[in-house]
């Protein structure tokens, strides 16, 4: 199994609306977890630091982006399906590939393609 890598993220909030303390409450839930000690999350109220959100090109809030490793991904909202925001911050690909299993199916595809049975 390799080192996890050090995932660098920055959730973007409007204040203490319902939506962002429940995208931060989820966000700490899936980060305590799944990726304990193997993460820095820095909570950025736009409210307070407009000038960052606009650096980063922020238009919508909460949203959370994913520094490090790269590439660099974004997921906006209340972050409350916590499958969506593991894939669409390569979260959980990682996850697959330090475990085995992307390799696992990946056999498992090629074994289908080239006995016929699948397609």
């Amino acid at each position: 199994m390799s080192a996890r890598k050090t995932n660098i993220l920055k959730l973007y909030v409007a204040g203490n609306t319902p939506n962002s303390m429940r995208a931060l409450k989820t966000l700490r839930n899936i980060l305590e977890t799944e990726f304990r000690g193997v993460y820095a999350l820095k909570v950025i109220d736009v409210l307070k630091n407009p000038q960052l959100a606009e650096e980063d090109k922020i238009l919508a809030t909460p949203t959370l982006s994913k520094i490090l490793p790269p590439p660099v991904r974004r997921i906006i909202g209340d972050l409350s399906d916590r499958e969506r925001v593991l894939i669409g911050l390569d979260l959980l690909y990682d996850e697959l590939s330090d475990s085995g299993l992307t390799s696992s199916l990946m056999d498992a595809l090629e074994d289908a393609d080239t006995d016929g049975t699948d397609s």
